[in-house]
């Protein structure tokens, strides 16, 4: 439900805010006050596309926002979105946001986050419904007019259903198709990917095995020159590597020598040749880690077979630029040749999997079909009973032909208008006013609960007994919603349960607007004013006759 409006620099309204209760709320006001400008801000807030000339002469953006309450357990769907948008929920109450700069650049916000405009139609979605005259003329969309007849039906689940069946359908027509109409290029291609898939296969590649060879290559290429440092440095150290070195004193040796050559018990003496002795033990440790490593040095033997290793590897280069790659190429060809199967048995496979899915999909399309046509009638009546009641000598009729598995079922609708016996889509034959009382009666049957129902010039065309009759059922739609009506129709205005008055001040350089909630005595002189277009006491008992029929038929409700 809406709670609040707030409009600043839209149209001719510099700033003001409007309040809004349950039930009906009318907005009546002198021509060119900016009563629409209401109907305006809501569709900003419902995400529709911004327009800068909405913006104040003068002024370098416009700015709307409402706060709306829901039921976070009937509308999940609003506490799941605001809650994916990170923001902030007090009491139910989310502010949502619309801002429309001079230049047309537009920015949104939902419950206190910056968020695109489409999230606003999401989030407004099961909140409000706006009805104006672009959006009777949408009541002429045979596409919209099937969805009334399922809306009416029931039948959500059911056309759900359909559509998946058709479109696994179309999925494997389609793929049938392309099996069909490019066999022979698919078989070139199966045996193009075939031999790429043996080329891989028989080279084997291994997980990095081509970054693993390129660090033992290198090794192996260094090994004599590892090999001949280390023994150099053994031969030095302790002459262990068995070189000849005749002649030569090893490290080993030249310390030994040194140590005994202290060694004549003198204390500050015998240190040092202990300290010397340490130096033979670190000495002999680094021989023995020398003699490990010189162990190790891998065999050069070895590296005329991974060169040629590593030459069998690049020939994957023509797959991808390494051996992991090559070997995620090999797995998608594989996957690439399982669905592309064009011999004749997988096709006869594939054709009989079509059939089977258009049998399914054309079964459930019987199903929807059937319960169209039950309720068909019935919506029609029920439109009809609507429309007669509101002093329109017409009746509705609801024509279903079977047609081609379309997106929404095997069903193309037409909604007639009856009058005078002679039945015309009613795409041409409505007046601008018939169109309003229809779309009003079917607001009336398919009426929900708990949205906020907004509805500009619903009543265009209308007068005398009509306008009564259209007010009687918006307050009937206000029982269980919130509705608000920009009006110029007394009749109309008269039902409602608040009445908000656009009023204009207009000086010589500028017109500036504002919302005012009348009182009950500032009603009854608006219903006046709106009866005879000036205030008269005939006006007045008139506008009281009014207003006391209208809460007789409240109170009734």
């Amino acid at each position: 439900m809406l709670h609040e409006l707030h409009i600043q620099n839209l149209g001719v309204i510099e700033e003001t805010t409007a309040e809004f209760d349950s039930g009906l709320t009318v907005v009546t006001g002198e021509t060119g006050a900016g009563k629409t400008m209401v109907v305006t801000s809501l569709r900003l807030l419902s995400g529709t596309r911004a327009d800068a000339s909405r913006v104040r002469s003068g002024a370098d953006r416009a700015v709307v926002e409402g706060i709306f309450s829901f039921d976070a357990s009937s509308q999940s769907s609003i506490a799941h979105l605001v809650n994916e948008v990170g923001g902030y929920v007090d009491n139910d109450e989310v502010i949502a946001s619309r801002t429309v700069t001079s230049a047309g650049r537009s920015r949104a916000h939902l419950a206190g986050k910056t968020v695109a405009a489409g999230v606003l139609s999401d989030f407004s979605r099961d909140l409000i419904t706006i009805h104006g005259q672009n959006d009777q003329l949408r009541l002429l969309d045979p596409v919209r007019q099937l969805a009334i007849v399922d809306d009416f039906a029931g039948t959500g689940d059911v056309v759900a259903s359909y559509q998946e069946k058709r479109s696994a359908w179309q999925r494997l027509e389609k793929d049938l198709q392309r099996r069909v109409k490019a066999r022979r290029e698919l078989a070139l291609e199966t045996e193009t990917l075939q031999r790429a898939i043996e080329t891989i296969d028989e080279i084997d590649p291994q997980p990095g095995e081509d970054e693993e060879l390129k660090l033992t290559i290198t090794r192996l290429q260094d090994a004599d020159d590892v090999r001949a440092y280390i023994t150099q440095a053994l031969a030095v150290i302790d002459g262990s590597t068995g070189e000849e070195n005749v002649g030569q004193q090893t490290a080993v040796d030249l310390v030994t020598y040194a140590e005994s050559s202290l060694r004549r018990g003198d204390e500050q003496l015998e240190a040092l040749a202990d300290r010397l002795a340490e130096v033979n033990t670190v000495l002999s440790d680094i021989a023995m880690e020398a003699g490990q490593a010189l162990a190790a040095v891998p065999d050069p033997d070895e590296l005329e077979g991974l060169l040629q290793r590593q030459a069998e590897l690049r020939e994957l280069r023509k797959f991808a630029v390494d051996v992991d790659g090559a070997i995620a190429w090999r797995d998608e060809a594989r996957e690439r040749l399982a669905s592309m199967d064009v011999s004749g048995e997988a096709i006869d496979k594939l054709r009989g999997e079509v059939e089977s899915a258009h049998a399914e999909m054309m079964s459930i399309g019987a199903e929807l079909s059937k319960k169209r046509a039950a309720a068909a009638k019935k919506f029609a009546a029920a439109v009809t009973k609507e429309i007669k009641g509101l002093h329109m000598a017409a009746e509705v009729r609801v024509e279903l032909a079977h047609g081609e598995p379309g997106p929404y079922g095997l069903d193309d609708v037409e909604f007639l208008l009856v009058q005078g016996g002679h039945a015309n889509a009613l795409a041409g034959s409505a007046s601008g006013g018939e169109l309003s009382r229809v779309m009003l009666a079917l607001e009336v049957i398919l009426a929900g609960k708990g949205r906020t129902m907004v509805f500009d010039e619903v009543d265009a065309g209308v007068g005398g007994k009509a306008a009564v009759e259209i007010g009687r059922r918006l307050a009937r739609l206000a029982v269980d919603n919130q509705v608000i009506v920009v009006t110029h129709l007394p009749q109309v205005a008269a039902f409602a349960d608040a009445h908000a008055y656009v009023a204009k001040d207009a000086t010589e350089t500028s017109v500036t607007s504002s919302v005012k909630r009348l009182n009950a005595e500032e009603r009854i002189e608006e219903l006046s004013r709106m009866l005879a277009g000036l205030e008269s006491e005939t006006g007045r008992a008139h506008a009281e006759e009014l207003l006391a029929m209208a809460q007789r038929y409240r109170t009734s409700l």
